[in-house]
């Protein structure tokens, strides 16, 4: 059974204060109680009640912590190259779309990844995704919400479906199914194809 990720639903760091968790606890509670007209969501109310649960108490938390580290799968940078110049960026677009589309695929109701998560799924600092982001959101390929999580968009989905023969690399992220596995050889890097490049848009000029 997949863990929830408490930390990722209350926008926290898993270092956070007890005075933290109960700050963001009850600011969220306003927002997701069902009797807020404008705000209120049941479900997400639910999720919040038990992750505080979980987080406010040491114990609970000290377990949660251990399942959620044991869970965690490996970062795709363990096999594929994004630190490349210019092929590092095109890997780095291309996996970027395919987490959102798994997401938005298994998750229809809840299509959104913050970029914590996706720091997270791709192993790779924000500061290096800042760019791919705002590419990937001038082509239309993904969008950006009030709560800054991002979603792919139909552009996005028509990209990673019609363009998964000609690019190697996301062929690969989507055979894997969850983004997040290996290769049997461990670290590796795989080669963008000359279509995916041009089409991705190939950014060797300079600034």
């Amino acid at each position: 059974m997949e863990i929830p990720d408490y930390y990722e639903f209350l926008q926290i760091s898993p270092g956070a204060e007890a005075d933290t968790i109960h700050r963001v606890y009850r600011f969220l509670a306003t927002r997701f109680h069902p009797d807020n007209r404008d705000t209120g969501d049941a479900e997400r109310f639910f999720l919040l009640k038990q992750a505080y649960e979980v987080l406010s108490n040491p114990e609970r938390r000290a377990a949660y912590d251990a399942a959620r580290q044991a869970s965690k799968p490996e970062p795709l940078s363990v096999w594929l190259d994004f630190m490349d110049d210019i092929e590092g960026e095109l890997n780095r677009r291309l996996a970027v779309l395919t987490v959102l589309y798994f997401q938005r695929r298994s998750c229809p109701n809840k299509p959104e990844v913050s970029f914590r998560e996706i720091e997270s799924r791709l192993g790779f600092p924000r500061d290096y995704l800042v760019f791919t982001a705002w590419y990937l959101r001038t082509k239309k390929y993904i969008t950006r919400g009030d709560n800054s999580e991002f979603a792919i968009t139909a552009e996005g989905v028509d990209f990673v479906e019609t363009q998964r023969a000609n690019i190697p690399v996301l062929d690969k992220l989507l055979t894997t199914g969850n983004s997040s596995s290996t290769t049997a050889g461990g670290a590796s890097s795989v080669v963008v194809s000359d279509y995916g490049t041009d089409y991705l848009g190939n950014q060797s000029k300079e600034c």
